[in-house]
């Protein structure tokens, strides 16, 4: 896919960390329960690390206890960008930001958590950045 903003590999080491490349360009994972927003609980919206594409607000984050921020719906579904993901032998569906397409997580349905929309962005910290509210 074609993105607004595309650099290459080098221009995105030389910005981002090596754990937050991992992650972002690579498709990483960060470890469970080590995430800077893991338990936050201050109102703003989370952006994209790598681009500052305003993605998720902390009005749809919610307590789901996996480990990492969970949210429940984007700003809006032209943010985000869903990729069929197969690698660990199961069908799970990546989430990328849709400016810069880099990688944040991924999204689960039907796991019966009481939100609005019976899903779950199970998002790494180190892909966003938040923005506190005023």
């Amino acid at each position: 896919m074609s993105y607004e903003i595309q650099k290459t590999e080098a221009e995105w080491r030389a910005q981002l960390s090596p754990e937050e490349y991992h992650v972002l360009r690579e498709a990483g994972t960060e470890r469970p329960f080590v995430g800077e927003y893991t338990d936050t609980k201050t109102v703003g919206v989370y952006s994209c690390r790598a681009c500052g594409a305003e993605l998720f607000s902390s009005e749809t984050k919610f307590d789901s206890h996996c480990g990492w921020p969970s949210y429940y719906a984007p700003l809006a579904e032209d943010r985000v960008e869903y990729i069929e993901d197969t690698s660990l032998g199961m069908r799970r569906v990546e989430v990328r930001c849709a400016r810069c397409g880099g990688h944040l997580g991924h999204v689960f349905e039907g796991e019966g958590y009481g939100t609005p929309t019976d899903q779950r962005y199970c998002i790494n910290s180190i892909s966003l950045t938040l923005k506190p509210g005023e």
